[in-house]
């Protein structure tokens, strides 16, 4: 790639938080940039997001735990690893891997040699992982959020309820903070099993049991178990969606003993109301899958056509219509790559932007996003921790001085 090309193209990256390789191959994106779209007022904390990548101490502490690691083994006798015939299964994955180890190669080789990107990157962990996260805005400071799984789960749920702040126009506290003042009717609704709209091209703020949620612009959320989500389905099909992503909780061991979030039975995916949810003239549904054979299998053979799937990619990105005539759309390019550093545990990193050149169907193009764990403008979203990572230490800005005023 020549001088002027890669910085047009690092310019777009950081307008747009999405990087393209020369053989169009590979993606990288920055989520922290892209997801800051949605927000009119406040801004993700960087240190927040990829904790993960800034936490030095925790790195220090892994190189100390290798260090004993190796060397308390080296004091034990090597085991001989047992030969053993793979089975059918074993086989088909081997074959697999094989065939998408040289996509995974050739977009590694590209990130490496991209200086303008790899100098990105260490700017990011020199200043945005100093960047101070959103410490002072909650009052319980550093804790944790309540448990939106359990607290759906008791007899109480119905019960619980939201108040609702708007941002207070005043251009002279930026610096020191977002006041806040009560917004007007209906500042005060039902948290669960509920239709929440934010309606305005302004964010809004959440209050829910002392810990405060940034609301995003133009967004839509309806939080609550499997047996609610065909509340969802309109009433017509033309107002349907035409982007679909969904990240399921599969059944997963290193979730379930790290209790970081609830899994369910595969099987319980195929109810998913995909085709009801799907636009008259087709939808691209995304879909996040683990990289475990017998998953792929079970997508393949049945949630699929479950879902009324009829043309896949060899992504986890896929495109599928149940109208009878073929809809113009872009095709969605197969073999494609997506780096980009992790966030939080089972924290995916925003598609709309990038696959919004292959969305069938009218524009603006109508997005839902199913098991959601964060908001954004111009989506619905559904799940039961949806405001998960909405809440406030999660964002770098402060609030202050809260009035019990209405709001103009």
């Amino acid at each position: 790639m020549a001088g002027d090309e890669v910085a047009s193209e690092l310019s777009s990256f950081l307008e747009s938080g999405i990087y393209r390789f020369p053989s169009q191959n590979a993606i990288f994106m920055d989520p922290v940039r892209v997801l800051n779209d949605s927000y009119t007022r406040f801004k993700i904390s960087p240190s927040a997001y990829y904790s993960r990548f800034c936490d030095s101490s925790l790195k220090e502490e892994g190189r100390d735990a290798v260090r004993v690691s190796s060397g308390s083994s080296a004091r034990r006798k090597k085991r001989k690893r047992r030969i053993h015939e793979l089975n059918q299964r074993e086989i088909s994955a081997e074959k697999r891997h094989q065939a998408t180890r040289p996509f995974l190669l050739r977009a590694h080789e590209e990130f490496l040699v991209a200086n303008d990107l790899l100098s990105f990157l260490c700017n990011l962990k020199r200043d945005g992982c100093g960047s101070v996260g959103n410490k002072d805005s909650s009052p319980v400071g550093k804790d944790t959020g309540p448990s939106f799984v359990d607290l759906g789960c008791t007899w109480q749920a119905p019960l619980y309820e939201m108040s609702l702040y708007c941002c207070a126009d005043d251009n002279h506290i930026d610096d020191k903070g977002t006041q806040l003042v009560q917004c007007g009717e209906g500042m005060v609704v039902q948290a669960f099993n509920n239709l929440f709209v934010n309606e305005s091209s302004d964010d809004k703020v959440a209050e829910f049991l002392s810990h405060w949620y940034i609301i995003p612009r133009k967004s839509c959320f309806h939080m609550s178990d499997l047996g609610h989500i065909h509340e969802l389905i309109p009433v017509q099909s033309a107002d349907g969606f035409n982007l679909i992503v969904i990240d399921p909780p599969w059944e997963n061991g290193s979730a379930h003993q790290k209790s970081v979030y609830p899994t369910l039975p595969n099987r319980y995916f195929l109810s998913l109301p995909v085709k009801q949810l799907t636009h008259t003239r087709g939808a691209l549904v995304a879909l996040w899958v683990t990289n475990r054979e017998k998953l792929w299998v079970f997508v393949e053979k049945e949630l699929f056509p479950a879902w009324g799937i009829t043309n896949a990619t060899l992504l986890y990105w896929l495109k599928g219509t149940d109208s009878e005539h073929q809809p113009a759309y872009k095709p969605l390019p197969g073999n494609q790559v997506l780096i980009s550093i992790p966030g939080h545990h089972s924290r995916k990193p925003p598609l709309g932007k990038m696959l919004s050149d292959y969305i069938p169907g009218p524009k603006p193009a109508r997005c839902i996003e199913l098991f959601a764990r964060e908001l954004t403008a111009g989506w619905t979203s559904w799940g039961n921790e949806i405001l998960h990572f909405q809440e406030s230490r999660y964002f770098m800005n402060k609030f202050i001085n809260t009035t019990l005023k209405e709001c103009c």
